[in-house]
């Protein structure tokens, strides 16, 4: 079995429970192989490993049968954008903070191992946004090739403008004009992400929707809006500074006002392990505080 490793610095207390998870898969014989990014936070403090092999890309990421990011949320959508169209299964274990995707606490590290190992575990796939930009009618490449995403797209002001002017389109029939700050346009996993910090709606993550919802709009009565992932979005942006931010989950770049975005359903899926003791309704709760008033 051959396993890949994402992660991001952790706190020192989390350290004897990563090392625990490299040691257990050296006891087991499974080959790993481990992002550089990671290999060089996890040399900087001094954890042990048999990996000796390391990727820096999609395309130098090997054949393996799971992934696994150790992480919050924003680790596992770059785990996400390495594994791309192989659709290899990710695990998402919280060494972050809030941790709707990344559910695993770390103290469940060799426990979850055990349960993939045996085959203990379900596989829910996610739908992912796929954009294209063109500039004059010309395609240009804002996110260096990797023009996909798990949690949203959003089309924003810069920081210091003024808010902007959104035209959209939907199946090439006129949507709306949104006078807004922006726009989050999210897919059902992203609702508990951006969306739902703009007043847009939660949404169960095997849901086949996209969720539009403009940010700070100057029209009171324009509201978020969910459609089919079946359908074509197309955005036109007007900006007094010739310019907006446009983001892919964690990736943004200030772009020319003029180009034109379009926005569908990816063609491949991001494939999430679910293992037993997961449950998306439990993680609401926990991770929403619901269920604390004292009339419970």
């Amino acid at each position: 079995m051959k396993i890949a490793i994402h992660g991001r610095n952790f706190k020192e207390e989390i350290k004897p429970f990563v090392q625990l998870m490299f040691d257990t898969l050296a006891e087991k014989g499974i080959e790993i192989q481990i992002s550089d990014s990671y290999q060089q936070f996890l040399s900087e403090v001094g954890m042990r490993h048999d990996a000796t092999q390391f990727y820096s890309s999609q395309a130098t990421l090997f054949d393996a049968d799971f992934v696994l990011s150790l992480g919050g949320d924003g680790t596992l959508l770059d785990s996400v954008t390495h594994v791309g169209n192989r659709e290899i299964p990710i695990l998402g274990i919280n060494t972050g903070r809030l941790g709707f995707l990344a559910t695993v606490s770390p103290d469940k590290i060799v426990e979850s191992l055990n349960e993939i190992l045996a085959n203990h575990y379900s596989i829910e796939t996610r739908t992912l946004v796929s954009v294209e930009t063109r500039l004059h009618n010309q395609p240009i490449d804002v996110f260096n090739g990797i023009n996909f995403g798990l949690n949203e797209l959003g089309i924003m002001k810069t920081d210091t403008s003024s808010m902007i002017m959104l035209k959209a389109y939907l199946n090439g029939e006129f949507l709306n004009t949104y006078w807004a700050d922006g726009l989050i346009i999210a897919t059902a996993t992203g609702s508990t992400g951006y969306n739902l910090s703009v007043g847009g709606p939660l949404v169960m993550p095997s849901s086949d929707i996209f969720v539009i919802s403009p940010m700070s709009p100057h029209n009171l009565n324009v509201r978020p809006l969910v459609v089919s992932t079946d359908v074509v979005l197309d955005f036109e942006v007007e900006s007094r500074s010739n310019s907006c931010l446009i983001s892919l989950d964690a990736r943004s770049k200030v772009i020319d006002s003029n180009v034109k975005i379009k926005m569908k359903r990816e063609n491949f899926k991001a494939h999430i392990i679910k293992l037993s003791d997961t449950n998306f309704l439990n993680t609401l709760r926990s991770k929403l505080n619901w269920g604390f008033d004292t009339r419970n």
